[in-house]
């Protein structure tokens, strides 16, 4: 099974990809997530993202604030 540390560099890798391929800035996100009426600030949520380690709710609150519809989780 993978380490914890894995699971949080795919998870950290899966918001920056969504990001890039949306050319979403952290700004941008910031915004998106507060019309879902989630409240974040930029620094916060840079930091949240760098590290990886946050839950399964603000994921999926990312992904919905950026559009995505599903998620590819091996190649």
């Amino acid at each position: 099974m993978p380490e914890r540390t894995d699971w949080e560099a795919k998870a950290r890798g899966l918001i920056r990809a969504e990001m890039a391929g949306k050319n979403v800035t952290y700004s941008q996100l910031v915004e998106r997530l507060e019309s879902l009426g989630v409240s974040e600030d930029e620094r916060n949520l840079r930091n949240k993202v760098s590290r990886g380690k946050f839950t399964a709710a603000f994921m999926l609150q990312c992904l919905a604030a950026l559009g995505v519809s599903s998620v590819r989780l091996s190649d």
